[in-house]
């Protein structure tokens, strides 16, 4: 157990100063030998950012402290054993409390022992005294839904305000619960090698149950067992990859032959899609920016046999080196991440709102020069895991008005498409999911089309 306090504790403090919570997740977590520990670590670290919200408050209002006021190892400590003290039933108290205080001390902080130790012990005794908000109703004051969903429902005021005002009090509500429910395991059928209902009947044989996606045509949701301790040469058969994800890649809709570029290819899960459609006819070029994730790239399409991808280091912030030869151009701006806060809870604590005018900038630029490299008659896929207009609706509609070659591509004028994928589209032909109306992440994506001369 304190094998796995001191990764979760690990994680969740390089995360605070910055780091990204699956790289943290991946350095001390993925080592421990335990099965066990290592699904102890993840629960315990993305809990903690999960519900800080509420952590925070309760850890406030036993010392009376503000927690600015506390180091960042005193704060993490508590919130790393407030989380297992109000949130894991499995955890005895009394261990929450004691390998909290052991903790505290081996990390050079003895001083602080006594007051870790006093705080956790309150909490223990009494988990029940904290109040938070009720649920409203709708007649309720709007001051009142907000003090629900930021602190009740542990997410930014600023960002639950802006989806209260656009979305009203029951999706907002839906929303901040889908954001707080740890998702299951997804995962897309790698078509280079096997298809779905195959996968879905070699994976049963190891113990692995699965149930189809809604609507992605590849996609299974991992109903119980686990994917990843199936043998090694089988993993090649598919890849862990949200559902609305996998439809951005559906909505390319490349046909044989036709030449396509992925402008913001890493992680890869939507190239390695891309290249399962293709097959072996056309090309399909993947860029990135990043070498680190470039390699990631390169070592991805490797594994799952997407090997005639072309990877090339690609900066999109400056005009592309490629003249307007792709049929198909797919564009997944990097973006605040605001639709995928269940996937990754610390990134609603890190967005501000500055952020979204700072994102949409640079997606304006990037899609500009991704456009450049668009042929007559080919199709621009502008996609973003952002619940935001700021960076969907809105840059789409920018760089319409600066590109008038440029047009939208509407449901009617789409063509084949995959029946789950057409049931996922709005009226104007665009991904738009939400928790409320698809139980999925929020992704953004649209086509748009250039003009022949």
């Amino acid at each position: 157990m304190m094998t796995a306090r001191k990764a979760a504790y690990a994680i969740v403090q390089t995360v605070t100063k910055g780091a990204d919570l699956a790289q943290a997740l991946t350095e001390y977590r993925d080592n421990l030998v335990d099965s066990r520990d290592r699904a102890l670590v993840t629960t315990m670290a993305t809990g903690t950012f999960r519900w800080l919200a509420v952590l925070d408050h309760v850890i406030g209002q036993v010392s009376r402290r503000h927690t600015d006021r506390l180091d960042t190892e005193v704060i993490n400590v508590l919130r790393l054993g407030v989380f297992q003290l109000l949130y894991l039933d499995k955890v005895p108290a009394s261990a929450a409390v004691n390998e909290s205080v052991h903790l505290i001390r081996q990390l050079g902080k003895s001083s602080a022992s006594t007051f870790v130790n006093a705080v956790l012990r309150r909490v223990a005794a009494k988990p029940s005294e904290f109040l938070l908000p009720l649920e409203p109703s709708d007649s309720d004051s709007f001051e009142t839904k907000l003090g629900y969903l930021s602190l009740t429902c542990s997410h930014p005021r600023w960002l639950v305000e802006r989806w209260l005002l656009r979305h009203g009090l029951q999706d907002t509500v839906c929303q901040v619960r889908f954001n707080n429910t740890p998702p299951a395991l997804t995962l897309r059928a790698n078509r280079l090698h096997i298809g779905r209902e195959d996968l879905a009947e070699l994976l049963d044989k190891q113990g692995v149950h699965t149930r189809p996606t809604e609507y992605a045509s590849d996609g299974l949701v991992v109903v119980s067992g686990n994917p990843y301790r199936i043998p090694v040469s089988l993993q090649r058969l598919f890849l862990a990859q949200d559902e609305a994800s996998q439809l951005v890649a559906e909505l390319v809709a490349p046909h044989a032959g036709h030449n396509i570029l992925d402008a913001c290819a890493a992680p890869g899960g939507k190239t390695t899609a891309l290249a399962a459609t293709l097959f072996s006819s056309g090309l399909l070029v993947a860029g990135e920016i990043r070498q680190r994730r470039l390699k990631l790239l390169r070592e991805l399409t490797s594994r799952l046999g997407a090997t005639k991808t072309r990877l090339v280091q690609l900066d999109l912030r400056k005009p592309a080196p490629f003249p307007a030869v792709f049929d198909r151009v797919l564009v997944d701006v990097p973006c605040s991440g605001l639709g995928i806060l269940r996937r990754d809870p610390e990134i609603r604590w890190r967005r501000q709102p500055p952020d979204l005018k700072r994102f949409a900038t640079m997606q304006l630029l990037i899609t500009s020069h991704a456009g450049a490299t668009v042929r007559p008659g080919g199709h621009l896929i502008y996609a973003t895991c952002s619940s935001e207009p700021d960076e969907n609706e809105e840059v789409v509609s920018a760089f319409l008005d600066s590109h008038p070659e440029f047009e939208s591509v509407p449901l009617e004028q789409l063509g084949s498409l995959p029946t789950g994928l057409r049931r996922a589209l709005d009226k104007q032909g665009r991904i738009a999911t939400t928790a409320a109306t698809h139980n999925l992440e929020s992704f953004f994506a649209t086509t748009l089309r250039r003009r022949r001369a």
